[in-house]
């Protein structure tokens, strides 16, 4: 999947892509006709950078439903030829999930398109998992036959469907299938789950990998060989390092860590950091300036692990740099400094977002340093993360932040993030929301009985609407 084309965070399509609670709002007092085309923009293209970890479906389900939408966009997006030619799930699976929440919700309509498509379409696994969760089981047995169609008789077919059921991420219609009074379905179906646990069982018994009876040159030499293949194997072979070497290997893993092929480098150093050796930050110094691509990512990535004092003296020696050592000095300290580091810190999360954007990938620990620290004067760049950047995770953990460093969080940010596209960022907003705001109020209640809700937001929901409750 190609990375989405995001629009400015000013508009309203940017603000739907982002999952920002200010898209619902906006949304709801836009034009209609504007309001579901942008949000069908969204659902059809999916914005995520990264769908496995950032949340959009709900977001856009419980919009569909204020807006009282009709799918019309969504099934003829599911069911264009096109589908029968890019069958990357990432084509439909954010749709689908759409059409879960809302089948969860009690739209028959939803439901229907689930059942079609999971019948006909390329994506039809996807389909069939949420089914699994919402349909009944006359609606599941009738998918029965339409699915075990498109595995063909014998042994060929016979060995994909094992190795679909297998794999599926919900059982539910398997099980279902297997005791399905008809016997060309539940045989089949049974078979191929007996054919799954023994491949299952077959893989269990053939762990690949190094053994601990290796010796240290040959853990270098395996490391060197997924670095010839484009496999970085160096972390695996790190821990295989620490069960089969000992004190008098020791001098031959320095020497591997100063100047070994890049696979036996940073095998080392990832080795000696995870150890605390003392001589470790003197090599990640060294790999950092002289070594390849390669050797300096693994050599950062080994001191970024460290958590002895050492390392965070060091750290504070190498922050003021201007080079990657300096700045993952300033991520070490945003994990591990003290307040007497808010400054290093703070100049740290400024220069990553003059110099690589609201989306760089060290904003993710900087930003929690920030709130962890509870350095106020970062929260202007805390504001700008917030607005600009694409990821909804780092979204939310600016979100976190502001609450511990911006007074005007609780009447500004939180009172938008109770409709943001992330649990946590709403169980942010839920604890700090200014229920002076009548808006606070009623989706504070809204949430607090919607069924789909996650348990750690009704419940932050119920720790600022029970007093009142109470005492009402």
């Amino acid at each position: 999947m190609f990375d989405p084309v995001i629009a400015p965070s000013g508009t309203l399509l940017g603000l739907l892509q982002r999952g920002r609670g200010d898209g619902t709002l906006h949304a709801l007092t836009a034009p209609r006709a504007e309001a579901l085309a942008a949000l069908n923009h969204c659902v059809l293209h999916d914005p995520r950078h990264d769908w496995q970890v950032e949340n959009r479906s709900l977001y856009y389900a419980r919009l569909l439903l204020d807006l009282h939408a009709e799918l019309d966009a969504i099934e003829a997006h599911l069911f264009d030829p096109e589908d029968a030619v890019d069958t990357d799930e990432s084509r439909t699976g954010l749709a689908l999930a759409v059409l879960g929440h809302l089948a969860s919700y009690g739209r028959r309509d939803a439901l229907a398109l689930l059942r079609r498509y999971a019948a006909t379409g390329a994506n039809w696994s996807w389909a069939l998992d949420e089914l699994a969760l919402r349909d009944d089981d006359a609606g599941l047995r009738a998918l029965a036959a339409p699915v075990l169609a498109r595995f063909a008789t014998g042994a060929e077919g016979d060995a994909e469907l094992a190795a679909t059921v297998r794999d599926a991420f919900e059982p539910r219609p398997w099980r279902l299938w297997a005791e399905d009074p008809r016997p060309s379905i539940a045989s089949r179906v049974r078979a191929a789950q007996e054919t799954g646990s023994f491949d299952r069982w077959q893989r269990q018994m053939r762990p690949a990998g190094p053994r601990p009876g290796w010796s240290v040159r040959a853990v270098f030499e395996w490391a060197q060989q997924g670095v010839e293949r484009g496999a970085a194997l160096h972390v695996p072979a790190a821990r295989c390092l620490a069960a089969v070497a000992g004190p008098e290997d020791r001098p031959e893993i320095l020497t591997a860590a100063r100047q070994g092929t890049d696979g036996a480098r940073c095998t080392a150093l990832r080795y000696l950091a995870d150890g605390n050796d003392p001589h470790t930050l003197d090599l990640i110094e060294s790999a950092v300036c002289d070594g390849s691509a390669a050797v300096a990512e693994a050599a950062l990535d080994a001191f970024e692990r460290m958590r002895s004092v050492a390392a965070v003296d060091r750290a504070r020696a190498w922050a003021g740099r201007p080079d990657p050592l300096g700045a993952a000095a300033g991520r070490m300290l945003a994990c591990r400094g003290g307040a007497g580091d808010r400054d290093l810190v703070l100049s740290a999360l400024r220069e990553a977002v003059r110099g690589e954007g609201p989306d760089a990938p060290a904003l993710w620990t900087l930003v929690d340093g920030a709130g962890r620290l509870g350095i106020a004067c970062a929260a202007p760049v805390l504001r700008h993360v917030y607005r600009e950047t694409a990821s909804s995770h780092l979204r939310g953990r600016a979100a976190r932040a502001l609450a511990a460093t911006d007074p005007s969080f609780p009447a500004g940010f939180a009172v938008e993030c109770l409709w943001d596209c992330e649990e946590s960022t709403r169980e942010v907003a839920a604890r700090h929301a200014e229920t002076a705001d009548q808006r606070v109020v009623e989706q504070l209640r809204r949430l607090a009985a919607d069924p789909a809700e996650e348990d750690e937001v009704q419940t932050a929901v119920r720790s600022r609407i029970e007093p009142d409750i109470s005492t009402g």
